[in-house]
């Protein structure tokens, strides 16, 4: 995982992930089919379960306000990591990639849909409950969410520190829309 997440998914070779797994290239191969099935059994690890765990954890929260807090939360904690690279495997390992990667890069944009989607259902519930405004544009805001979490990224690689990216956090939730 560190690997794809610090070289990205093409630049990393089958060679260097072998040697760092300390198997052999028919063991990647029988266990994951290919490097695409390892990288985005990664994807999953990262994601501590895959986007299915994570789109629960919204479904679960208390308002879409408190999902939103939690992702951009995780967002800032793990761009940060004392033992990762900075920023976010999903949007640093295909930033720019070939057309040899499409197909890779079409599978995490789903995966970031997928959460995406599910924060702002997680919004349009709270719009529905009297939790959130009635003009509260549930799929702007859960987009908004989603570009402050990309952007953290991008801020972290180029060395922003977690106390930066979390005063991010609390200045995005400032501008949250009030409750109904």
């Amino acid at each position: 995982m560190h690997l794809f997440w610090r070289h990205g998914y093409e630049a990393t070779s089958v060679a260097e992930l072998t040697q760092v797994m300390g198997i052999t290239p028919p063991s990647l191969y029988a266990a994951f089919g290919d490097k695409r099935r390892l990288f985005l059994e990664a994807v999953d690890h990262y994601l501590g379960g895959g986007a299915a765990a994570v789109v629960l954890s919204i479904k679960d929260a208390e308002t879409g306000r408190a999902a939103a807090r939690d992702l951009l939360t995780a967002a800032a904690l793990g761009d940060t990591g004392e033992d990762t690279p900075p920023g976010c495997l999903l949007a640093s390992s295909l930033v720019s990639s070939s057309a040899v990667a499409d197909e890779v890069r079409e599978e995490l944009a789903e995966i970031r849909r997928r959460i995406e989607a599910a924060l702002r259902a997680r919004i349009e519930e709270d719009v529905r409950a009297g939790k959130a405004a009635r003009d509260c544009d549930a799929e702007a805001l859960a987009g908004h969410v989603f570009a402050v979490v990309q952007g953290m990224s991008t801020l972290a690689k180029d060395g922003a520190g977690r106390d930066k990216l979390l005063r991010i956090v609390d200045q995005t939730m400032a501008g949250w829309p009030a409750a109904a």
